[in-house]
């Protein structure tokens, strides 16, 4: 994975274009004043649209679905072989090694919880394996560690080259100890601030010890070129929802034994050989850890968006994202009262999210008047990041701003248009919270027609609340 820097620059980015087609790209949303404007989706963090050429995919692939490794029929076939075959582009997408497996799940969260069932015990002391993770992950690389093994969380220091210091003292120490670790599970991109430590160096030091590294892919995996075979990662887990293919799938991709030998994941048909009343026989493979029907349309999806950002010449990508994430950054910290988020301040190559507040705002009243008043979608709160927050200082949560490959840099120069106006002249709507959730006063948009729903706050007010985790 290269690295390329991008000098943080004033000068306007409206003309910097999409690199890929996205899916409701020009999509009209509503304004509280009555006004329609193409809606810009600066939220790609949460949820990345979908690519056009994975809709066009999974629109000539719906025709053809029926179930998968249990029929003779034709379609049956079909299915089965473009679910395997998906398997395979979804391994080339993360430069697979020969011997490493493919698991589709359902999210990166699914991904993390299976590895985190496959950690072998202590072959010394029986045991549960120990993990060492770092306080700025988000809640899926850190919650299945702390209820299946015994897992560690080091805090992070202020600066890359002090964190990386304390993760080799805290392995070294621990092999010593003869409670060595054996697995290190770091983010390759914060969802928070973009940044991470750099993995080659976190590889280093953890198979210096006899640890294995496990990566949390979602943020990195869609805005990189990732390589397990070059890198020397162990696992790598990511969602495909924030790989432009947004129809429930997901992989873990990484070596066979420990995955082999894991408990599977769920018990159920099609990861077992044979089953007895008295016994059952497990598979091996990945297999073992896909009881159940699968998600076929997914895995086409997820193997549609690999083709795509497979086919990009990695330095476009990279030089896309880097040229609008400097000029969010530049922009935001040149007006009055925003302050932007860091985790380390010396993070070398930051894929594109920034985060954000506006003193005397709340964050979740920024991310309401943005939508309402302009027509941009951001996300607020906590990210389910909540102990690198709280270190970092902004226990009431923050903005977060986050481009992709469909990004124009017009929406970059929409938001910070939109943010110095709320700092010049306040909100020009009324604003209340309902429900913990910042709405507008007698709302006057309307809702799509056709889909069954009677407002925006009825749907929103029952699945979040005002520090919401989105899915990862």
């Amino acid at each position: 994975m290269t690295t390329l820097t991008v000098t943080p620059t004033t000068a306007r980015v409206d003309d910097v274009a999409p690199v890929l087609p996205v899916v409701g790209g020009s999509t009209l949303v509503p304004l509280v004043d009555g006004r329609q404007v193409p809606y810009a989706n600066l939220d790609v963090a949460a949820s990345a649209p979908a690519l056009v050429a994975v809709a066009e995919r999974v629109e000539r692939v719906l025709p053809l679905y029926a179930s998968v490794h249990r029929g003779a029929g034709y379609l049956s076939q079909v299915s089965t072989a473009l679910y395997e075959q998906a398997r395979r582009t979804v391994g080339r997408l993360v430069d697979a090694r020969d011997d490493d497996l493919t698991i589709i799940t359902r999210n990166t969260t699914d991904s993390l919880n299976l590895l985190a069932g496959c950690v072998p015990a202590d072959p010394a002391t029986g045991e549960p394996g120990r993990v060492l993770v770092l306080d700025v992950e988000h809640h899926a690389n850190l919650l299945p560690w702390q209820r299946d093994t015994e897992a560690t969380v080091l805090t992070g220091a202020r600066s890359v080259a002090a964190t990386l210091d304390e993760l080799r003292t805290e392995l070294e120490d621990a092999a010593r100890s003869g409670a060595p670790y054996a697995l290190v599970a770091v983010t390759g991109a914060s969802n928070v601030t973009g940044e991470a430590l750099p993995v080659g160096a976190v590889v280093e030091a953890a198979h210096a010890v006899g640890a294995r590294v496990a990566l949390d892919g979602a943020q990195l995996v869609p805005h990189r070129r990732f390589s397990l075979a070059r890198s020397g990662v162990d696992y790598v887990a990511f969602s495909g929802h924030k790989t432009y293919a947004p129809y429930g799938a997901g992989a873990l991709v990484g070596r066979r034994d420990w995955l082999d030998a894991g408990t599977p994941y769920l018990a159920g048909g099609g990861a077992v050989r044979r089953v007895r009343v008295t016994d059952t026989s497990w598979h091996e493979g990945p297999a073992r850890h896909e009881a159940g029907s699968p998600n076929v349309i997914g895995a086409v999806a997820i193997a549609a968006a690999a083709d795509a950002l497979g086919a990009l010449d990695p330095g476009v990508l990279q030089r896309h994202e880097a040229t609008l994430r400097a000029r969010l950054v530049t922009g935001l910290e040149a007006i009055e009262r925003v302050r932007v988020v860091r985790a380390w301040d010396d993070a070398v190559d930051p894929v594109g999210v920034v985060t954000f507040t506006v003193v005397g705002y709340d964050p979740g009243l920024v991310a309401t008047y943005l939508s309402a008043e302009h027509g941009i979608g951001v996300r607020d709160g906590r990210f389910c990041a909540h102990p690198l927050l709280g270190r970092l200082g902004f226990d009431a949560g923050a903005v977060r701003a986050s481009v992709g490959v469909g990004t124009p840099g017009s929406d970059v120069e929409r938001l910070l248009a939109a943010v110095r106006a709320l700092v010049a002249d306040g909100p020009q709507a009324r604003y209340d919270v309902v429900d913990g959730l910042w709405v507008v006063v007698d709302d006057p948009r309307p809702v799509p027609d056709g889909l069954g729903l009677d407002a925006l706050l009825a749907t929103a007010a029952t699945t979040t609340d005002a520090f919401g985790c989105v899915t990862y």
